[in-house]
């Protein structure tokens, strides 16, 4: 369990990405302002997290977009299987529905160094959208699940066609697109995704924080007032499970109430594990 006692309370602190990951091997300590690759990329907003990344709205002050930039855990960075697949996705344009990737390069901070993945700025994920539906007592319109449904599909096989397994198809991995973001003013962009929140984080004894924690707490972009669900596409999204067809990776992340037959009764499992995850998404 964190230890979150030594700092000050606040809601930031209990509902966002874990502290107990800035740690040596963990998290790069990211704040609102920070830039990466020799100020080309300066960071303005939280997009999300997982358990080995943390992933920023970003400007790229070269390219003049926003982009999202995906900080990976220093310990997940020389083994990744994402990068590696995504550069073998890319470059076989396997599908307009995988979302694209824009650069990588390494960052080197107080805990390791860190491989960072530079994407196309996508919208809210599925999970999202549908949530919120759910919580106004409403769903998403027939036509809109169609299209989402038939889109993941084509991505699943366009993947499986080049001899890739996702492994951890989920409506959370699935994002609508929003291309008509992608060069807005950054007072416009923040009326869509909510005004970046963020709160200092200090200890409780007034001790200076260590080297390898952020300065910080930023809370994650809520969309407030996104509404295009209907209209965009979606991209299919987080490769870091991926494997090649016919391997057994060492580790696979399986939710309990999202796991395949195979994963449970025996030892052996493929790329149906795919289009069981696909099935549940949907």
């Amino acid at each position: 369990m964190d230890d979150l006692s030594i700092y000050r309370s606040s809601n930031l602190l209990y509902n966002q990405e874990k502290m107990s990951r800035y740690e040596p091997g963990g998290f790069h300590p990211v704040c609102l302002g920070d830039t990466f690759k020799e100020g080309r990329y300066k960071i303005c907003h939280k997009l999300g997290w997982g358990g080995y990344s943390t992933v920023w709205l970003a400007y790229d002050r070269v390219l003049e977009v926003w982009v999202s930039i995906k900080v990976m855990t220093a310990d997940s960075t020389e083994n990744s299987r994402e990068l590696k697949a995504l550069r073998v996705l890319q470059e076989t344009a396997a599908s307009n529905y995988i979302v694209k990737q824009l650069d990588d390069f390494m960052h080197h901070g107080p805990n390791g160094c860190h491989q960072c993945i530079v994407f196309e700025l996508l919208g809210p994920s599925v999970d999202t959208i549908v949530n919120d539906y759910r919580k106004g007592g409403d769903q998403l319109d027939p036509e809109t699940i169609l299209k989402i449904t038939t889109q993941l599909l084509r991505a699943v096989s366009s993947m499986h066609a080049v001899g890739y397994v996702h492994g951890d198809i989920s409506g959370s991995n699935l994002a609508f697109t929003c291309p008509k973001l992608a060069h807005l003013p950054q007072d416009d962009i923040f009326e869509i995704l909510g005004l970046p929140e963020s709160e200092d984080l200090t200890r409780v004894d007034g001790r200076p924080l260590g080297p390898g924690v952020p300065k910080q707490l930023v809370k994650r972009a809520d969309w407030d007032n996104w509404i295009d669900e209907d209209e965009e596409d979606v991209r299919l999204i987080d490769f870091g499970e991926m494997f090649v067809q016919g391997s057994k990776p060492d580790t696979l992340a399986q939710p309990p109430d999202l796991r395949a037959p195979e994963t449970i009764f025996t030892t052996f499992f493929d790329h149906r594990l795919d289009l069981w995850r696909a099935g549940i998404t949907v």
